[in-house]
C-alpha cells in the first residue's frame, strides 16, 4: 500500500480512492472455472461497473452471469480503512522522525484546518480552500522563489490556519502557504460536502491518523491512531466527514496540496506548500541547473548565490 507492508487481511472487496494504488494476492484455491474480477463505482447514485475475467489454466466452464454487489454506504469503507495497519515487523525504521514509526510521540508545532467549497466566483464555478481558489501566475512558483522575485508577483499565507466565516466569500488568488523546515504539522482537511474527496500532497508521504463524521475538534485526536497508521501519498475524506494527517516538512522546496479529482483542481482547490531551509545547504537542496529553462519574470535574470555545502 503506497510502498508500505501491511498487517495481512483477507478482504471480499476493496475501496480504491482516487489517486490510490494497492497491491494484493490472491489465492486460487477456488473450483477451477473462470470468475469475474467487478470493478464499479462507489457513493454515487449512478453505478458503472467494468469486469475482468480470472481464468483457472485448462478452464471451460464460463464464470457466474451474478455479479457480486459492492458494499452499501460509507460507512463500511471508513471501517475498512480503519482496519489497514502498518506491519512495523516487516520494513526497518529511518532514523528521521517522518520515517519513524514514532510519530505519534513526537510534538504538533502547528495545526492547519483545510475547508473544502463548492462555490460562485464571477458567475463561474470554482472550487477553494479555506476561502481561496488557487490561481497559476505565468512565472512558476519555484522559480520565483528561487530567483527572489516571489514577493512580486504573489502573496504567501493569503489563508489562514482556520478557515474563515461562512459568510466570506471566496476569492481566486495564488494559494500558497509557508512551512517552518522540519516541523511537524497536523494537517486536518474538513469536507463539509455531500461527495467524497481525495488529496494528494507531493514530495511527502504522511501519516493520516483519524477520520470521522461531522465537524473536527481538538478533542478528536482522542480517536487517532498513534502507533501503526500507514504512510500514504493520497487520503480520502469521506462526505461531511474529517480527516486529519500528521507529517514532518523536511523536504525544502515548492510542494503541491491538491484535490485528485481534476474538475476541482483545475477550478482552484489546491495549494502549494513553501518549506525552505534556512541554512541555504545543497544537504538540504540542490542548486537549479545552469541549462534548466526559465520562463515568465525570470527570463534574463541572473542565477541567485548558489548553496553551499556544510
Amino acid at each position: 500500500m503506497d510502498g508500505s507492508h501491511t498487517v495481512q487481511n483477507v478482504y471480499d472487496s476493496l475501496d480504491v480512492h482516487v489517486g490510490q494504488c494497492y497491491s494484493v494476492l490472491i489465492t486460487a484455491d477456488k473450483k477451477p472455472m473462470d470468475y469475474y474480477m467487478v470493478a464499479s463505482t462507489r457513493f454515487m447514485k449512478d453505478i458503472k461497473l467494468a469486469t475482468a475475467v480470472i481464468r483457472y489454466t485448462g478452464s471451460n466452464i464460463p464464470p457466474s452471469k451474478i455479479l457480486p454487489q459492492a458494499p452499501v454506504g460509507w460507512g463500511w469503507s471508513l471501517n475498512q480503512w480503519r482496519s489497514f495497519r502498518w506491519n512495523l515487523t516487516a520494513s526497518a525504521a529511518r532514523p528521521n522522525p517522518q520515517g519513524s514509526y514514532h510519530y505519534g510521540q513526537i510534538n504538533i508545532t502547528r495545526t492547519i484546518k483545510l475547508v473544502n467549497e463548492r462555490t460562485m466566483v464571477n458567475g463561474k464555478l470554482r472550487f477553494a480552500l479555506n476561502g481561496v481558489s488557487h490561481i497559476d501566475t505565468k512565472t512558476p512558483f519555484k522559480l520565483a522563489e528561487y530567483f527572489n522575485i516571489a514577493d512580486k508577483l504573489f502573496k504567501y499565507n493569503v489563508i489562514g490556519d482556520v478557515p474563515p466565516s461562512s459568510s466570506i466569500a471566496a476569492k481566486i488568488t495564488p494559494n500558497i502557504l509557508t512551512a517552518e523546515f522540519r516541523t511537524f504539522i497536523e494537517i486536518v482537511f474538513e469536507n463539509p460536502e455531500n461527495i467524497i474527496q481525495s488529496y494528494h500532497l507531493n514530495g511527502y508521504s504522511f501519516f493520516p491518523a483519524g477520520m470521522g463524521r461531522g465537524k473536527w475538534t481538538p478533542a478528536s485526536r482522542k480517536t487517532y491512531n498513534l502507533l501503526d497508521t500507514v504512510s500514504r501519498h493520497t487520503i480520502q475524506v469521506y462526505p461531511k466527514s474529517w480527516t486529519a494527517i500528521m507529517l514532518t516538512f523536511d523536504n525544502a522546496g515548492m510542494w503541491n496540496l491538491r484535490s485528485e479529482i481534476w474538475e476541482r483542481r483545475y477550478l482552484g482547490q489546491e495549494l502549494y506548500m513553501s518549506v525552505t531551509s534556512p541554512a541555504r545547504s545543497l544537504r538540504d537542496e540542490y542548486n537549479m541547473p545552469e541549462n534548466a529553462f526559465r520562463c515568465g519574470d525570470v527570463l534574463g535574470l541572473p542565477l541567485p548565490q548558489p548553496y553551499i555545502n556544510n
